[in-house]
Parts: structure tokens; sequence; C-alpha cells
């Protein structure tokens, strides 16, 4: 079973009105990075609107953070890693950092770190579409969010995007 959190008109409403925020507090000399692998396509979309807005092409790029995860040992002895993509400085560059669903806090931490390796940004803003705000295991906190959700512990929240799952929603779902 499944509840719905999210459909696709509404996911879409929220990158829009987001996407605005941003530009406020953040100008539009900005870099969008996602987090591979929905991240990435978010960060694909808000990098879109945010051309229209601006009328100028933001950098963007992404981010496969697998070797800089602190539970490596835990995805196998040859783990899969697609690579990063980043082809431009991010010194003294705001960044936006994107990310589907914020759980843990580890993945933006190893994010954060992956960036750090690539160079010192002037600030970095995390951009998330859903936030669990009750598992939190680092001290880190979404600057945009889309929806915060409560969720228990053997529930899981699944961004389902066209471009890799065929359909466009939020739903939580019972673990497996």
């Amino acid at each position: 079973m499944e509840n719905k959190i999210l459909s696709s008109v509404q996911i879409k409403k929220i990158l829009e009105k987001l996407s605005d925020q941003v530009i406020k507090e953040m100008g539009d000399n900005i870099v969008v990075i996602g987090i591979k692998r929905r991240g990435a396509i978010l960060a694909k979309r808000i990098k879109a609107i945010l051309d229209k807005k601006t009328s100028h092409s933001i950098d963007s790029g992404s981010l496969d953070i697998t070797l800089y995860r602190d539970d490596f040992s835990a995805i196998g002895s040859h783990p899969v890693v697609s690579g990063s993509e980043l082809m431009f400085d991010i010194d003294d560059r705001k960044i936006l950092l994107v990310d589907d669903v914020l759980y843990t806090g580890r993945t933006v931490r190893a994010a954060i770190d992956q960036i750090i390796d690539y160079g010192r940004p002037r600030l970095i803003r995390l951009f998330v579409l859903v936030d669990r705000t009750n598992c939190r295991e680092l001290p880190i906190q979404p600057d945009y969010t889309g929806i915060r959700t409560i969720v228990g512990k053997n529930q899981v929240v699944e961004v389902r995007l066209k471009e890799v799952d065929g359909t466009e929603d939020v739903v939580i779902k019972q673990k497996k």
C-alpha cells in the first residue's frame, strides 16, 4: 500500500515557487548541482526554470557520491560509480545543492565533502523536494523545502520522476 503525498502537478508548482525564492535570496549568479540520481534530474529542471526567469544560462552539474559515503562497506566491494559532472570552477560561487529526499543527512554530508574537494564555494544552500523531518542523524537542515513530512522508520519516501520511472509523484510506502 502506498500513500501519495505529491502529484506531478504539485511537484512542478513546488519547483517553480522555490526557484523564485532561490533567485530572491541567492541572486542569479549561482550554480545548481544535483545529487545523482533523482536530485540530478530535479536540478536540471530547476536550472531550466532559473534560465527562463533570469534570461541567462545557469551553470549546473551533478554529483555521484558513491565513493564519499560513510557506509561504503554496505554498498559492496564493487560499487557502480557513474561519475560526477562539474565542468566549471566552483571557487567563490554560490551553490544550490539539490536532492529529492532529505533523510538522515548522510547523503548531503557526502555531497558537501565532494564539493569541497572540487574547490571552495562562497556558500552552499540545500534544496530538497521532501524533508523527512524526524530521521536526521546529522545537523543538516534544508534551506528550500517542497514538503516536510514525518515518516515512520518502517516506511520509505519514494520520489518517482518520469525521466527514470515513467511516472511522476511522491509516495510513502512500507519498507519491503
